[in-house]
């Protein structure tokens, strides 16, 4: 019998032909081809980084002091820096939201745990680590304030701890969710002129009182949507629209972060070029404060470098080198912009597609991360709070020491609700162990540099945060991820109802209906013996 060959359709033949017309390397070159570009841009940013230095001592070399050419100079690494900026917010609402939404209570509470412990836990190593260290150097010289001009401290520097903690809760619950978008409260104290009994002039008395300073509210941002995430994710399909609404726009603000990201090594050498060319008498700050520096920065080495990825490596036993080189482009970035938020664009791009952190803990824990976790800042402000106080030849006694401790992991904690971070925490940490407050203009001179790698450490506290998070978080988010891909239970009662049916008595039904049935199935094939084996069961 002579059987005839299968022929594929013609609109398949046409769209194989058009697949084989087409070369199988177009969508793989591409895709290298990008790789290939965002690589070659990592690596332009550590030169940039030299490029900005050298071109900065050049201009102090040329004594260029016109203000106007300073500012030129700085023009682009200000226009990055607003660039960046200018994503914060959107940022943070999309990440937060699409990352909780896809959470229950339950792991999102030890998620949040488990980020917190490590937060806190880093911040008081790194406070402990910078006592050490500056007890031990002794950087501080009471000859270092006999030439020096000492300027007038910052306002509102009788400020307790308290008031400065109690400000941090009343900004966690803002009373204005469009106020807190630019705004954040403050207590301040105010001079106030009072009649006195017996007295012909009135005397004045300091009253605190709660003002409204510019700056982002971000933890009272993040509360409020990291509540909203929530409650998203609990209503199910009914917040499904604003979920894909949230989620698409987490992908456009990503999709401009890279597109930003192809300017920053101009931008980034700009502001280091910029700053270096502005330092006033950059050999006096050197000899003054050079001690000072070098034990800062072999304290955030020692932490960054060595403290970080021990605990990461000793937690989720991968190598912290592949963590370091994936986050690489994060690091420059802060070491640039000296902004932990600011950085907190390029930190999200850096774990989510070179590390492939999963998103719902990249969206959680960075938010927050950048934030509360302030590794850096802890430990300078424990150095720079005994070096003022070895260079006014004071001697802490053990509960002082601690106090600094404690006090520079709890003000570095708030670092980021306060205006003037920095300066305001520093005051709070002199002011509670009584050391005096005047000496900090000394630190100003050499702050611009210290403040970037104390934000670079920050994020790489953060980054290795997240990557340890994220291990322990694996078993939780599997299970979310089962549940989510799960039958639903009236598929299951209908697969049961129909292996309720014997299987061999529908194909005989099926067989005597396509026998007897001419019009389905042609004589031709029905004599042929491949279409009887088909129903051998």
């Amino acid at each position: 019998m002579k059987v005839g060959r299968m022929t594929a359709p013609r609109w398949a033949s046409k769209t194989l032909a058009t697949a084989a017309a087409t070369p199988t390397t177009s969508c793989w070159g591409s895709l290298s081809w990008v790789c290939m570009r965002r690589r070659q841009n990592v690596k332009h940013l550590p030169c940039c980084v030299v490029m900005g230095a050298v071109l900065g001592m050049l201009l102090r070399y040329m004594r260029v002091t016109d203000s106007s050419t300073l500012i030129m100079v700085s023009f682009p690494g200000e226009i990055l820096m607003r660039m960046l900026k200018m994503l914060i917010l959107p940022l943070i609402i999309s990440s937060l939201i699409t990352g909780l939404a896809g959470l229950d209570a339950r792991s999102s509470g030890r998620m949040g745990s488990r980020a917190m412990v490590y937060y806190m836990s880093t911040t008081i190593i790194a406070a402990i680590l910078g006592v050490i260290l500056v007890l031990s150097i002794h950087p501080g010289n009471p000859k270092l304030r006999g030439g020096t001009t000492v300027s007038s401290a910052p306002k509102n520097q009788e400020v307790s701890s308290l008031d400065a903690f109690l400000d941090l809760i009343r900004n966690l619950f803002p009373e204005n969710l469009v106020q807190a978008c630019f705004q954040q409260v403050q207590t301040v104290l105010k001079q106030a002129a009072m009649a006195a009994t017996n007295q012909t002039e009135p005397i004045t008395v300091s009253r605190k009182k709660l003002e409204y300073k510019w700056g982002m509210n971000v933890l009272g941002l993040i509360g409020f949507f990291i509540t909203f995430g929530i409650c998203m994710g609990r209503m199910g399909e009914r917040g499904k629209v604003m979920c894909d609404f949230f989620n698409i726009l987490n992908e456009i603000i990503m999709t401009m972060v890279s597109m930003i990201m192809w300017y920053s090594p101009v931008g980034i050498a700009s502001l280091i070029a910029g700053k270096i060319a502005a330092i006033g008498n950059l050999e006096l700050v050197a000899r003054q404060l050079g001690m000072y520096m070098v034990t800062v920065m072999v304290g955030l080495m020692i932490h960054g470098g060595l403290i970080l990825p021990a605990i990461f490596f000793g937690i989720t036993r991968k190598s912290p080198f592949t963590f370091y080189s994936g986050i690489f482009q994060a690091w420059i970035t802060a070491l640039g912009t000296a902004s932990s938020a600011g950085t907190l664009p390029v930190t999200f791009r850096c774990l989510e597609e070179n590390l492939k952190i999963d998103k719902r803990v990249t969206r959680f824990v960075l938010p927050i991360g950048a934030t509360i976790n302030m590794d850096g800042t802890a430990l300078y402000e424990a150095v720079a709070a005994i070096f003022i106080a070895q260079m006014n030849d004071i001697t802490l006694d053990g509960g002082q020491i601690v106090t600094v401790s404690m006090t520079a992991t709890l003000a570095s904690v708030g670092a980021a609700s306060i205006p003037s971070a920095g300066l305001v925490t520093m005051l709070l940490i002199l002011t509670a162990v009584g050391l005096p407050t005047q000496d900090i203009s000394l630190l100003i001179a050499v702050d611009w540099l210290l403040d970037r790698m104390r934000t670079s450490i920050n994020v790489v506290g953060d980054s290795f945060g997240a990557g340890i998070v994220d291990h322990l978080s694996k078993v939780e988010l599997q299970e979310i991820d089962a549940e989510s891909l799960s039958i639903p239970d009236h598929f299951l009662q209908f697969y049961d109802m129909f292996k309720s049916f014997h299987f061999s008595s529908l194909c005989s039904f099926l067989t005597a209906f396509l026998v007897f049935n001419d019009t389905l199935l042609p004589k031709n094939i029905r004599a042929t013996p491949f279409f009887w084996c088909c129903f051998d069961f």
